[in-house]
């Protein structure tokens, strides 16, 4: 059954209040998560994920925990979305290395001088054209390889705690990792700290970035890839478990 077929069908049920209550949620956030997806991403798939999340959620739901169950619900229907998405991750594990490869050279020349490792110093660290090193940046941008939307989910799943021991995903909750990652993005180049924030914060696309910067929509995904490479790159101690 598709995403959708499976919304209808639980609309129509009537059997239980909380679920179609909030089915709407589903769709909400299914849409709220593919604006910031790449276009492989489709919203069935993410709305099929999203209703298993919501079955799960008013089976477990529990008052006694604190959270009213549009909070509980929302934190595992998009909890659900995203192990979908990390399920059918489509990058390679070559573009994966190169990912790699850009982020601890990144780390290693901003280590050495101190100042923002720039596009030219990179490329010739690593030894490729810029023309290269730049389509390592757009292919960054549109994978998954470091999802601000997923630091937020895992920020959110810390409400509901569901053991004493903090695991790997746990970690991003902290206070003292929030704020380091606050910090790692206060400190970008300017115009990728801009990106960022149109991005993010106005949910912007990027051909309206581009408009705004007076740059080309390919130019804003090249920012967009290396913000994050660099955000990577200087949290590197976080990233020991990804």
């Amino acid at each position: 059954m598709n995403g959708h077929a499976m919304y209808v069908e639980v609309e129509n049920l009537g059997e239980n209040d909380q679920i179609v209550r909030h089915a709407s949620l589903v769709k909400r956030i299914a849409y709220h998560l593919l604006n910031r997806l790449p276009p492989s991403v489709q919203v069935d798939d993410l709305i099929q994920a999203g209703m298993v999340g919501l079955l799960e959620a008013a089976s477990n739901f529990n008052p006694a925990m604190g959270a009213s169950f549009e909070t509980f619900a929302g934190i595992r229907i998009r909890g659900s979305m995203i192990d979908e998405i990390r399920r059918s991750d489509w990058t390679p594990r070559s573009v994966h290395r190169k990912f790699r490869a850009v982020t601890e050279a990144i780390r290693k020349i901003e280590n050495e001088t101190g100042d923002d490792a720039r596009d030219v110093d990179v490329a010739a660290e690593l030894g490729m054209s810029l023309g290269e090193y730049h389509q390592i940046l757009v292919d960054s941008s549109s994978s998954r390889i470091y999802s601000i939307e997923t630091i937020e989910d895992n920020k959110q799943d810390a409400a509901i705690p569901s053991s004493s021991e903090n695991t790997p995903d746990e970690a991003f909750s902290s206070d003292e990792y929030r704020q380091q990652l606050t910090e790692s993005i206060r400190l970008l180049p300017e115009k990728e700290q801009l990106v960022m924030s149109l991005y993010y914060d106005d949910e912007l696309n990027f051909r309206e970035i581009g408009e705004i910067l007076d740059v080309t929509e390919s130019r804003i995904c090249q920012l967009h890839g290396q913000a994050l490479l660099r955000i990577k790159a200087r949290m590197s101690e976080w990233n020991t478990h990804s």
